[in-house]
């Protein structure tokens, strides 16, 4: 049974019901957004051969700091860095280090600021240098994924729509849907209802309606769709160690369709761009 709720009478808790949001809410997000947006952005001069993923961690973090806005990874359930930075085969939550970049690579940036109490959630991928034509492939497929899982949100929809479209197209391209992760519901809270599946039947899942607020953030992989979680308890990577890729925007459902909170002010967040 699904429940909706008023977000402004709801517990600051996650209770498996689906938040309902007003124009306020929509306008804080679109603050919390555009932040991590613009980080993202500030972020593409960066990524280049011998740059360390800590370096990158550290530049969000006093980005951040900056603009008045905390990192929602910062001390989360013992997270301690401000971002995730997943590289070549790893899925999704790497952890910043001091092992440099390299020529060919590819790496994903997740960044989630916190801006007067609302969640700005999103994540590119950026090459490092020259990369593969595999790789760029992979980079394109997964953000056209993303951007038809988009399309598919509007009010009446399901939940499943959205899944069903992101691996129709990506498993036509040869390419496989990751399960273990899905997008979420965001606002006040970092991680909400609904779960957000990245495949499905249209008629999965609850029914999208007005005023809902979360994050659509498929994860694509070369190779198989299977992963595994290393010993330090986050970095998932692929179990046959196929290049993966990952992009986010965090999205409010509007009578007509939805509106993307996390759009790229530079126009910035569409794969194969060099810097």
């Amino acid at each position: 049974m699904v429940t909706y709720i008023d977000a402004m009478t709801a517990p600051m808790k996650n209770t498996g019901a689906i938040r309902i949001y007003g124009a306020d809410a929509f306008e804080g997000m679109r603050k919390a957004c555009q932040l991590t947006a613009r980080c993202l952005d500030a972020i593409w001069p960066l990524v280049k051969p011998g740059v360390t993923t800590d370096a990158i961690d550290k530049f969000v973090l006093e980005f951040g700091l900056d603009h008045g806005a905390l990192p929602a990874t910062l001390n989360y359930r013992g997270y301690r860095k401000a971002s995730c930075t997943s590289i070549n085969h790893v899925v999704c939550h790497g952890i910043p280090d001091d092992k440099p970049l390299r020529e060919g690579d590819i790496v994903n940036v997740d960044v989630t600021f916190i801006v007067d109490g609302w969640h700005g959630d999103s994540s590119r991928m950026y090459p490092v240098g020259e990369v593969k034509r595999a790789a760029e492939r992979l980079m394109e497929v997964t953000y056209r994924s993303l951007m038809l899982g988009i399309q598919a949100v509007k009010p009446g929809a399901r939940t499943g729509a959205i899944g069903h479209a992101i691996q129709t197209y990506a498993e036509a391209e040869r390419c496989s849907v990751v399960r273990d992760f899905c997008g979420h519901g965001l606002g006040q809270l970092f991680h909400d209802a609904p779960n957000i599946l990245h495949y499905g039947q249209p008629n999965d899942g609850p029914e999208l309606r007005e005023g809902m607020i979360f994050t659509i953030e498929p994860m694509i992989n070369l190779g198989r769709p299977h992963v595994k979680v290393l010993s330090d308890g986050w970095t998932a990577v692929t179990r046959d160690r196929s290049l993966s890729a990952q992009y986010e925007h965090a999205i409010g459902v509007t009578a007509t369709g939805c509106e993307i909170f996390t759009l790229s002010p530079g126009g910035l967040d569409t794969p194969g761009l060099t810097m």
